[in-house]
């Protein structure tokens, strides 16, 4: 079936009109205008999400962080980061985007965190439009914030998670509003603190701005950014939803490969 067929129903779910001001989104590599036998969905192109992309035979690949998100100097071979979208291009392999739009979209990643976490009740953590908005703010079943830690980390499967938090005693300090938001969303603190939440979960928090958190009475988990790989699991269950219903002659596969840059020892 045609690339661009898959990506219209995509879009009637989550357009590129609800990224946030200044995001990348859509048909960043190669044509929709092909057809394609199988869709590869990954959190991240690196040289081993092409790698797996060329032996699966995946004729388009549904992404959620751009692979081009600098200006480029140059697409000289022998420079290892050129070679991943030369890669691409050699094997005629489209990229399609989708960024702060599937963060902003209703039933989209930030609502999946919110599943995962068993956080209900929901309102957007900052409005980025007249009904829409990134983050999510809702209630958790009464708990103290160690309990709610080991929650978190059990249910992204890290191997730890950082807490900010000054004292040991932070961990029984009982909560019940929360605040989440994919990604690198520590700007966003001071929304989540508006809104009455006790403990913000987002990834990538910077040293000072975890301590003035902690000083404006807010706690914070610091999950990492990658587990926005959440994406490329639900994501396959709606492109398998939409495969059904529409008789679509294609496989869909989520990305095996690990992407996460960090270990902890």
């Amino acid at each position: 079936m045609f690339a661009s067929d898959i990506i219209a129903r995509y879009e009637a779910y989550c357009p590129q009109e609800l990224s946030m001001e200044g995001d990348i989104s859509g048909l960043q590599i190669g044509t929709l205008d092909k057809e394609v036998d199988k869709v590869l969905l990954a959190l991240d192109i690196r040289e081993q999400t092409v790698a797996e992309a060329i032996e699966a035979g995946a004729g388009l690949i549904i992404v959620k962080h751009a692979p081009i998100f600098r200006p480029l100097k140059d697409l000289v071979a022998d420079r290892a980061q050129n070679q991943i979208l030369l890669d691409l291009i050699r094997h005629d392999i489209a990229v399609y985007v989708s960024h702060t739009n599937i963060d902003v979209v209703s039933d989209g990643l930030n609502d999946w965190f919110c599943q995962l976490l068993e956080i209900r009740e929901t309102e957007f953590l900052s409005q980025t439009a007249p009904d829409q908005g990134i983050g999510r703010v809702g209630r958790i079943e009464p708990q103290t914030f160690g309990a709610f830690a080991a929650k978190v980390k059990t249910a992204f499967g890290l191997d730890s998670l950082r807490l900010v938090a000054y004292e040991a005693a932070d961990l029984e300090r009982p909560i019940e509003r929360v605040a989440v938001c994919g990604g690198s969303g520590q700007s966003f603190y001071k929304e989540a603190l508006q809104k009455g939440a006790q403990v913000y979960i987002t990834g990538d928090i910077y040293y000072h701005t975890a301590q003035e958190m902690l000083t404006e009475g807010l706690l914070a988990l610091d999950p990492g950014h990658h587990i926005e790989v959440l994406f490329t699991e639900k994501l396959k269950e709606k492109l398998e939803a939409w495969k059904a219903e529409e008789g679509w002659q294609v496989d869909i596969i989520a990305s095996q490969a690990s992407t996460n840059p960090f270990r902890h020892i």
